[in-house]
């Protein structure tokens, strides 16, 4: 019998993804894989009921029916408690889990004795590019970044010589050279800006100078830990020295974005309400690291808010404002992903897996992951 994929309707607010697309769905199906979605699941990010039976996607009317026939359920977020409930002892969940810091989801995921693999926790290493959703996600994420904070400023971003006068380009500041970041730059500079780039790992250094931008260096101490290429812990005392060195760059700043991010911690201040009552009348703020706690203080998650004169802009899900492309890419992700866990048959089970270890949480019901075990 072929395994049967479920893909439900993202229920979380601001989301407009959806797991998998008509063209993967129709390339699974080829493959032998079953599959089914809830009505409506993809019409927020414009596939409609009629592209996925067109080429061969069951279409089930409810949430319950979806999580109840499902073998391997496949989502963007988290489902919620009741709906692992509706799941079948030994089916298998692959989304993004964030399990460290949602205990809530892994008792339930215990209770229902299912096995979930984390988008989040695939190990970031060269055979697992094509599975990476984070990346992904995030570059699209630094894009449509910038394409906010330009949309919110009161000037343009390139130098413009006209009869009247020359206008001066915009100053962009970036904290973090990740691949939002890094996104975030290239996006910036062809829309004219001059950028600068914070970033604590000496190593991108090369990376934003390819670009075009202006790497502020602040050299990282024995306290800055990196793994999987994340920033997994700094000193305060580091980032008190970091804030004192930047300060003088955000008060000629037009435009300041920030993308720090600690996995399953809280996000680390970089933008301080001194700096941000030091910054220009009609300057930008975008906070990307806001659902987590966010980098400047006083943003709001989901809200764009104006204190002194500078707008605050806390976007929390900036993928699924171009639910499209993200669902696209996070669909080859998750095929990609799937084909490496599985045939149409039946999973393979190999934990010694470099993958499948990094990104299995549970099997059966049964924690394993080293992050929920600590």
């Amino acid at each position: 019998m072929s395994l049967h994929l479920c893909i439900p309707k993202e229920h979380k607010a601001f989301e407009a993804r959806v797991a998998i697309t008509p063209s993967v769905a129709k390339q699974l199906i080829d493959k032998g894989f079953k599959v089914s979605i809830e009505s409506n699941a993809g019409s927020s990010s414009y596939f409609d009921d009629d592209a996925y039976i067109a080429v061969g996607v069951a279409i089930l009317s409810t949430p319950q029916a979806i999580y109840e026939q499902a073998d391997i359920v496949l989502k963007v977020n988290p489902p919620s408690v009741e709906e692992i409930q509706w799941m079948k002892k030994e089916a298998v969940l692959i989304s993004f889990l964030y399990a460290a810091t949602n205990a809530e989801l892994v008792t339930a995921c215990e209770q229902a004795g299912i096995s979930a693999f984390a988008m989040d926790a695939i190990p970031r290493i060269s055979r697992a590019q094509k599975m990476d959703a984070l990346s992904s996600q995030a570059n699209l994420a630094g894009y449509k970044s910038v394409l906010l904070c330009a949309n919110a400023l009161g000037k343009i971003f390139p130098m413009m010589t006209t009869a009247a006068g020359t206008i001066r380009p915009a100053k962009v500041l970036i904290f973090g050279a990740g691949v939002a970041g890094l996104q975030a730059i290239a996006t910036a500079k062809r829309l004219g800006a001059v950028v600068e780039v914070s970033d604590i790992r000496p190593e991108t250094k090369e990376q934003v100078a390819s670009l075009g931008a202006k790497f502020i260096e602040v050299p990282a101490d024995e306290t800055t830990k990196v793994a999987g290429g994340y920033v997994t812990e700094v000193s305060q005392e580091f980032l008190a020295k970091q804030q004192a060195l930047i300060a003088k760059h955000i008060k000629e700043a037009d435009v300041v974005i920030t993308t720090a991010l600690i996995p399953g911690r809280k996000a680390p201040v970089l933008v301080t309400e001194a700096m941000l009552a030091s910054m220009k009348f009609g300057s930008v703020v975008l906070d990307m690291a806001v659902e987590q706690g966010g980098n400047v203080e006083g943003s709001e998650c989901n809200k764009t808010i104006v204190k002194n004169g500078v707008t605050i802009i806390g976007e929390s899900n900036l993928p699924s404002l171009l639910p499209m492309n993200a669902s696209e890419l996070y669909a080859k992700n998750m095929q990609t992903f799937l084909e490496h866990l599985a045939t149409s048959e039946a999973m393979h089970w190999d934990l010694k897996e470099e993958i499948t270890k990094g990104s299995l949480i549970l099997y059966n019901g049964t924690k394993i992951h080293s992050s929920i075990l600590k």
